[in-house]
């Protein structure tokens, strides 16, 4: 597979071709048997050469099995996912099939089958692993495909994390609420979370395109927002101008392990993320250094369950091959333990936002799909649009089964160490 920018804002995607030797055809056929094991237990409808397969729920239709089968078979997720690409499967409501699948996940190979994941799931490259020269590349791959391209399915804030809408009496996000108010109200509770008001020196981790600062210095702060990448921090800049903000805000191409100066609160949203599980340390080592006595931490993560990112922690997935190269989700007590171990930061609070995830995540590949025709003439190719729309229904899928989850947390330094 390559990925290969043609210019800064088209994309051409090329799928490896599947081989006809002795290995592939053993792994298809044993993939197959595994494959329909496993939807046979599951409530969906898999449509198999006239066959179907699963107790009845969303439906997948296998266009071309020789092809879905070797390329699970050879790369296991892998090759789920880029049989998606190529269509050699099909699903009408694909979020939906793929949140039967998350449910279910940790069941689906057979537990002899489980205890071998080390010896045939494949490793990330070892230039994806976090290390500061090759942060910038691994950052720009992702987010400097093209502002035009995120500005289609984004709202106007541009805020690209989960948002936070209002709920039902049951204290569900209410589907269709309104994605900018949601996320201007994310955005508020970041700054409130970290206290930021009037003077208030702020550090952003991870700039965006730079609708968090511009909300915090319309409070009164004083914003210093670092990214790696060219294409948001110019964006970012321009709008800050346009908001009459700039003797407020500096906005920086910066590494996080760079950063110099003293602020008295830190907030961090969906970026520790991209920071690769064997550098958290220098990442919280650095918010320790910088934090003024008294300051606080706001940083939103998503995370999943210990045990599970214990044991995928070296596998190489779609998502890191196709949208985050080196990206990595820590969970809680990953996080606890780093702090508490190598700084005086300590966790204080955790707040929620798996469910609203979904919800966000549901609206913009709704957007998405409907301005197929505007990504066309950026010059993003079909089997990009297969791409771009499996990414975000698979994502939606995570938060939906509780795979996932979005966390909004609090830190405070340890006043005894």
């Amino acid at each position: 597979m390559t990925i290969t920018n043609l210019a800064p804002a088209r994309v051409r995607i090329d799928l490896d071709p599947i081989d006809s030797g002795l290995s592939t055809a053993i792994s298809a056929r044993v993939a197959r048997a595994l494959f329909v094991r496993a939807v046979s237990g599951l409530d969906v409808s898999v449509h198999l050469e006239g066959r179907t397969y699963g107790r009845g729920g969303p439906e997948m239709i296998i266009r071309r099995p020789d092809e879905f089968f070797a390329r699970l078979g050879r790369d296991k997720n892998i090759g789920f996912g880029e049989a998606y690409l190529s269509g050699a499967w099909d699903a009408p409501d694909l979020a939906s099939f793929l949140t039967v699948l998350c449910a279910r996940i940790a069941t689906l190979v057979p537990a002899p089958l489980r205890a071998l994941r080390g010896a045939v799931v494949p490793r990330p490259p070892r230039d994806e692993r976090g290390a500061q020269d090759d942060t910038q590349r691994v950052i720009a791959h992702h987010y400097d495909l093209s502002n035009d391209l995120f500005a289609l399915f984004l709202d106007p804030t541009l805020m690209y994390s989960a948002a936070l809408f209002r709920t039902d009496e049951s204290g569900r996000p209410i589907t269709g609420d309104d994605l900018e108010t949601a996320q201007i109200r994310k955005i508020d509770a970041m700054l409130d979370l970290a206290e930021v008001g009037e003077g208030t020196r702020l550090l952003e981790i991870g700039s965006g395109w730079g609708a968090l600062a511009i909300r915090a210095a319309r409070r009164g702060a004083i914003v210093r927002t670092i990214t790696l990448s060219t294409e948001q921090r110019d964006l970012a800049i321009g709008r800050v101008a346009a908001a009459g903000l700039a003797d407020r805000i500096g906005v920086e191409l910066c590494d996080y392990r760079d950063v110099r100066g003293t602020y008295d609160a830190v907030i961090s949203v969906e970026m520790i993320e991209a920071v690769g599980w064997r550098y958290w340390s220098s990442y919280f080592q650095t918010i320790d250094r910088v934090l003024a006595p008294g300051g606080r931490v706001a940083i939103q993560a998503i995370t999943m369950p210990h045990a599970r990112m214990r044991a995928t922690r070296e596998t190489y997935t779609w998502i890191t091959k196709y949208i985050f190269p080196g990206g990595f989700l820590p969970s809680v007590t990953a996080l606890k333990q780093v702090t508490e171990r190598d700084t005086r930061l300590r966790l204080r609070s955790s707040t929620s936002l798996g469910s609203h995830y979904a919800e966000t995540l549901r609206q913009w590949d709704q957007r998405f799909l409907a301005a197929r025709a505007d990504w066309t003439r950026l010059g993003f190719d079909e089997t990009f649009g297969r791409l771009w729309h499996f990414y975000l229904s698979y994502s939606r899928a995570g938060f939906a089964s509780a795979y996932l989850d979005d966390l909004q947390l609090l830190f405070t330094r340890d006043a005894a160490r």
